[in-house]
């Protein structure tokens, strides 16, 4: 893995590759999903990308899925503290408007799941 790079102005750095995490708990079983996370860890990937829409178009889904499979391999790995979470937000039928209350619940509700 390539060395780490700041965003931004923050004080957080990232290695350059993000690990997409849509496929988790959609086409990507939570045994499935945690090998893929546990691998990409482990090779010194440290950013994994989600959203709150992540699965929501599947039938039987709410959307929220991959942020619950990404928690729940957290609280079971012990990782949390080796990994950057970036989840988006984005218009949808459950919160319309890209409005200040539609930005900070999605960025909250994660650390619910």
């Amino acid at each position: 893995m390539q060395a780490k790079r700041k965003l931004g102005r923050t004080d957080i750095a990232i290695t350059p590759l993000m690990l997409g995490g849509n496929v988790f708990g959609w086409t990507a079983d939570e045994k499935a999903s945690f090998a893929v996370l546990d691998a990409f860890v482990d090779a010194g990937g440290d950013a994994i990308d989600s959203a709150d829409v992540y699965s929501a178009w599947v039938p039987g889904h709410q959307g929220g899925e991959s942020e619950s499979v990404i928690g729940r391999w957290l609280k079971a790995s012990g990782k949390r503290g080796k990994v950057v979470i970036g989840t988006k937000v984005g218009m949808w039928p459950k919160q319309l408007g890209i409005k200040r209350d539609n930005i900070l619940a999605p960025r909250d509700a994660p650390l619910n799941r």
